[in-house]
């Protein structure tokens, strides 16, 4: 009996091992996805007067929560039932992310004036405006950033599942229920230190000690730097993945990439994986460029009809 209950906790050691080490691979392979939640949920909640933005995280939170518990069982019913949905359902997660990317970098490039001082100005009078309902306001950003966060962790919850698709079912199951749990807790813990920068460098200003005004004023400074870093190494990291994701799922573009960085790797490790990265963006930028370019055709078709449709009763 000694001998079968040692087997046992054996066994369940070996399992758990096996489910840190997946959970450390799913985790690596989704931190862009992570990196770019945080930033876009950073950037959302932002707007908020300062006493709400803690309740704002916590509602975004549970709303994230709950996309996980939809998420995680679909997932697993998909690996169960339909396992060969998982590859398309990668490569339609990683053509979505390199989308969205090149959609941000465009968004960004023909709306500059959104990130301008006035523009700012603007939109912190009208929150400042009594006549704003604030509660409406608050709903639609929390509305807002929950329907992001449930595309990104749809994101994440697709990428892990490909990951541990060889592994058992229990295996599965507590891979993806680690992630989307610690996922959840990490991006909004983190959110809301971010959201709280600002108060935190106010308050140290107004302490009479040097040291602690100096380091006040130094996070007022970093803050918006910080928010501008997330969102770039967000966008970056939308590209790498997504562009990995694609090409390990087009043989022929996998292979291509794989001869022009395999002598590179033999003279120099490091410099060969920066390279194969840069080339997974590029073709991540590429196949974004062009989705993007047949949405839009097809938005202008589709609009000029209800044009014609509407001119023509």
């Amino acid at each position: 009996m000694a001998t079968s209950l040692l087997a046992l906790l054996d066994d369940i050691t070996t399992m758990l091992d096996d489910v840190a080490v997946l959970t450390k691979m799913a985790a690596t392979k989704t931190s862009a996805v992570m990196g770019d939640d945080l930033a876009l949920n950073a950037e959302q909640v932002s707007g908020v007067s300062a006493q709400r933005e803690l309740p704002v995280v916590w509602a975004v939170a549970k709303g994230s929560f709950i996309n996980k518990l939809i998420l995680v069982p679909a997932a697993l019913a998909i690996s169960a039932f339909f396992p060969a949905a998982i590859i398309p359902l990668m490569m339609i997660g990683g053509l979505f992310l390199c989308y969205e990317g090149v959609e941000k970098v465009l968004h960004k490039l023909t709306h500059s004036e959104e990130d301008s001082p006035e523009h700012k100005a603007e939109v912190s009078a009208a929150v400042r405006d009594p006549k704003v309902d604030l509660v409406a306001f608050e709903k639609d950003k929390i509305k807002g950033a929950v329907r992001t966060d449930f595309i990104l962790s749809a994101e994440i919850i697709v990428i892990s599942l490909g990951t541990v698709a060889a592994a058992s079912l229990g295996q599965r199951v507590l891979v993806l229920s680690a992630i989307g749990i610690g996922a959840t807790v990490l991006v909004y813990g983190l959110v809301a230190g971010i959201v709280k920068l600002d108060d935190a460098g106010r308050s140290l200003i107004k302490r009479r000690d040097a040291f602690r005004r100096k380091l006040g004023a130094g996070i007022l400074t970093a803050a918006p730097i910080l928010m501008k870093c997330l969102s770039i190494l967000g966008t970056v990291a939308m590209f790498t993945v997504g562009g990995s994701i694609l090409v390990h799922g087009i043989p022929a573009v996998e292979h291509l990439i794989e001869g022009i960085t395999t002598p590179v790797k033999a003279t120099n490790g490091f410099l060969g994986t920066v390279l194969t990265s840069v080339l997974d963006a590029v073709f991540g930028i590429i196949c974004g460029a062009i989705t993007l370019g047949v949405v839009l055709l097809v938005k202008r078709m589709f609009g000029g009809s209800k044009k014609v449709a509407a001119a023509h009763p």
